[in-house]
């Protein structure tokens, strides 16, 4: 039995498939046996049809709705924190003037803001993307910093001896060494960024799975509405795999040894 199991979690993906197969057959039969009624939660079968329902030429639109306002809140956050953490890092004034500021917007409900963010500058892709970018940038700042900290000092006191100035002690040293750390800001933002672009779509759009989900569930069509959010998941989970697989092929040296 052992053996099996060690054989079974060596072949990727395998062991978390079986466990969402078997979630799937359990939830199937539970709603089936218990008559759970559809408005309450729907079984898989269900859900599937809630998919049939709506043609594939308007599921791409909302997906991609969503998907261009994730990903241009996500590059924009990835611009921005890349110089702030580095400035954080290199002044300790800016670090000490800057880094409350950012916890102070962190600790802001973006729900509560979201409608003032609208009403100021419009319902377009650009209020969605600044609501995107504010929920999407923090881990992103402080996982940045952190790593470019967590240099060893010997490093740093030796690109001092040699003269090096501050451009390549950064490029060369402390980038490099932050990798680790920005790749999992990477990994939390990214899956952020889909999750600010539906509450964007929540609160003014036209298009969007999160716009979808909404009309659905104010008509009680709750199958279609849990089809667009296993939409939401799977597009999550691509993004989160498309960095983590450039971190694997890019750099692979900074994965815990396990991971390799």
């Amino acid at each position: 039995m052992t053996a099996t199991l060690t054989r079974v979690n060596r072949v990727p993906g395998l062991l978390p498939g079986l466990t969402f197969l078997i979630i799937l057959v359990l939830w199937e039969s539970s709603t089936r046996f218990f008559t759970i009624p559809t408005f309450l939660l729907p079984a898989p079968s269900r859900i599937v049809e809630g998919f049939d329902a709506v043609t594939i030429s308007r599921w791409l639109a909302h997906a991609w709705a969503t998907l261009r306002v994730a990903l241009l809140g996500f590059l924009t956050a990835i611009v921005v924190s890349l110089p702030l953490a580095i400035l954080l890092t290199r002044f300790k004034l800016v670090s000490s003037g800057i880094y409350p500021l950012l916890v102070v917007i962190q600790s802001t409900p973006i729900v509560a803001v979201a409608p003032i963010i609208i009403v100021t500058m419009g319902s377009g892709d650009m209020s969605r993307v600044l609501i995107t970018f504010m929920i999407s940038f923090f881990p992103l700042v402080v996982s940045m910093t952190t790593g470019m900290k967590a240099t060893p000092e010997e490093l740093i006191e030796l690109s001092h001896s040699l003269k090096a100035p501050a451009i390549r002690e950064f490029t060369q040293i402390r980038i490099p060494y932050a990798i680790p750390y920005i790749f999992s800001g990477l990994k939390i933002s990214v899956t952020l960024s889909v999750i600010g672009a539906v509450v964007a779509e929540f609160v003014a759009a036209e298009k969007g799975i999160g716009y979808f989900i909404q009309f659905s569930t104010s008509l009680f069509k709750i199958p279609q509405a849990w089809a667009g959010l296993a939409i939401l998941v799977v597009m999550s989970l691509t993004l989160f795999q498309i960095i983590a697989q450039t971190q694997r092929y890019c750099f692979p040296w900074s994965l815990p040894r396990e991971s390799k």
